[in-house]
């Protein structure tokens, strides 16, 4: 078996961007079958969520008694207010869906072994932290779904010995 070809990777980037990947990679890590983006993916939803989450807050009351009418008025009155809305939902759930398909990508190629296991582990929290910050989103509006999902969340907890 002939062994991969190294590729050297261009030094016009500086700073961090060094830091981010080696020197030199294999050839067959380039192939997009091995390395189809999916933490950049991830990367770019945590970016758009953040973004919309700090201009949704500018109208959105954290009250029991006010948030579902900031919810309203948001969506009806605010011009785009009710796209923004739907892009920070929309990129949430996709933000769960993909983090996952990264860590199933990630368990099958075996990326976990080795020097990598402290990433596996951060990988696991950061699943689990988008998890239950998709939940704790889905309960801002303070409405009738919302009080049921508090509901059957706790119920969960039941569960567990």
């Amino acid at each position: 078996m002939e062994t991969p070809e190294i590729v050297n990777k261009p030094k016009r980037f500086a700073g961090i961007l060094l830091h981010l990947h080696p020197k030199s990679i294999n050839e067959e890590a380039l192939a997009f079958n091995r390395t189809f983006g999916l933490g950049g993916m991830a990367a770019l939803l945590i970016v758009i969520q953040f973004i919309t989450g700090i201009m949704l807050r500018f109208y959105y009351e954290p009250f029991p008694q006010k948030a579902y009418d900031s919810i309203l008025l948001l969506q009806n009155n605010v011009l785009f207010g009710q796209l923004l809305r739907n892009i920070h939902h929309w990129c949430g759930v996709f933000l769960v869906v993909i983090a996952f398909l990264h860590l199933l990508r990630v368990f099958f190629t075996g990326g976990f072994q080795s020097s990598r296991k402290v990433n596996w582990l951060i990988g696991l929290m950061l699943l689990i932290l988008i998890i239950f910050s998709n939940f704790t989103g889905y309960l801002l509006p303070w409405d009738q779904l919302a009080f049921w999902a508090v509901i059957v969340g706790t119920s969960l907890l039941d569960y567990f010995p």
